[in-house]
């Protein structure tokens, strides 16, 4: 490759710093942000060192002697799935010579400043559908599977209609935990409800089992400050809902008494099966991904389903997410490969039907009520499926490597 100009070599710079903002705020881990990064910096000729965590990128260009460092301040972003694909689309436009480097800094500022695809009313309802779906996986009964899809959508519709002031955003989390926790709580004191299941079902969504696991893809790969970051701001997240779970049924215990204790009846088995058809459905929406993938979601979310269950009943319930994930990675990859996409697309709501973030919440639930002993055993066994859903990916990823931006 001959010599970049000094402007060609400062437009291709401007490029892979917007490239690295934009993959960020989609929710890319750190450790493919840099991979991502390298990768397009060896296309356009330039030999660059990149360096991200949860809220920075560093990036080095040129020599050691002579080398030129930029710093971008970032947020932690969430996972946009269908922005996601049309930056790596646009990203190969770049890289192939069909678009120039500063056209496309244009095109991905354009991109986010483009409207969000899913409007409040179907998000709000995708919320309500995912908390069904999980009281009903965990064995929740039809009073259960009701309420966790009432307070779901609940949490939904707070987070996206903008009612709640600009300064609250920072505590949505715990305040949405209270206001689930503390109307279940009332409602069973009226309606025979399982509140552990209501409530887990309603709060589902903002659990941080992806965050979990990305930090401890992050460790694996020995991206320690990023893995020890993330991972920190997750266990925090976990703690925030404790609180606002423990406070709201509290308060509504003062008001309302306390409600009995009662054990779920589960539904039918056929209803795991619809569930496992609307879930998928759901996780379009919520990770923003476009209508033409929820086809492909749908499937590897079953390859995921299916294959934890077989795995599970090989292995154990917690070696068993090992089978699930390298199941759903592989198929994940295979379709990365076949329709030029990134696996995330298909990944990532797959993983959210595996990861054991309800594991998580039951061990802070037990220490809140100082089962300490009990509390324990399930942090352990939340750690143990993690690294064996993050051993799935990683394996699948050895025997199927996703494609990589050097090369179809």
């Amino acid at each position: 490759m001959a010599p970049l100009t000094p402007e060609q070599e400062n437009d291709a710079i401007a490029f892979l710093l917007r490239l690295g903002r934009s993959l960020h705020a989609l929710g890319h881990s750190s450790h493919r942000v840099e991979e991502t990064l390298g990768d397009a910096a060896d296309r356009l000729g330039l030999h660059g060192q990149f360096f991200t965590t949860p809220t920075s990128i560093f990036a080095a260009f040129g020599e050691v002697e002579q080398q030129r460092t930029y710093l971008s301040r970032v947020e932690p972003g969430e996972l946009h799935l269908e922005r996601l694909g049309r930056v790596q689309s646009l990203t190969r436009d770049v890289l192939e010579g069909r678009l120039g480097p500063r056209d496309g800094v244009l095109a991905l500022d354009q991109l986010e400043r483009e409207p969000a695809h899913w409007g409040l009313l179907i998000t709000t309802l995708a919320f309500g559908v995912a908390g069904a779906a999980a009281a009903r996986f965990l064995g929740g009964g039809m009073n259960e599977v009701v309420t966790a899809a009432a307070m779901a959508m609940l949490t939904g519709w707070l987070a996206g209609s903008g009612l709640l002031p600009a300064g609250t955003q920072r505590v949505f989390e715990p305040l949405a935990a209270f206001l689930v926790s503390g109307l279940v709580s009332a409602l069973a004191t009226r309606v025979p409800l399982s509140t552990y299941l209501a409530t887990l079902g309603g709060l589902i969504v903002l659990l941080p089992g992806l965050t979990l696991s990305s930090a401890i893809a992050e460790l694996n790969s020995q991206h320690l400050v990023s893995g020890t970051a993330r991972l920190t701001g997750a266990l925090v997240r976990f703690v925030a809902l404790g609180f606002g779970v423990a406070l709201g049924a509290r308060v509504a215990g003062l008001a309302f008494g306390a409600p009995s204790t009662v054990v779920a009846t589960p539904l039918p088995a056929w209803t795991e099966g619809v569930a496992l058809l609307l879930a998928p459905l759901a996780f379009t929406v919520l990770m923003r991904a476009r209508p033409v993938d929820a086809v492909p979601i749908l499937g590897v979310c079953c390859v995921a389903f299916l294959g934890g269950r077989a795995g599970a009943s090989a292995l154990g319930p917690e070696l068993g997410v090992f089978a699930g994930a390298f199941a759903a990675a592989l198929a994940s990859n295979l379709l990365a490969r076949w329709r030029d996409l990134p696996p995330l697309v298909t990944l990532s709501p797959a993983l959210l039907l595996l990861v054991p973030g309800s594991v998580g919440f039951r061990s802070l639930a037990l220490l809140l009520e100082r089962e300490v002993l009990d509390g324990i055993q399930a942090a352990f066994r939340m750690v143990l499926m993690f690294a064996a859903l993050v051993a799935g990916t990683q394996v699948a990823g050895v025997a199927l490597p996703a494609p990589r931006l050097r090369g179809r």
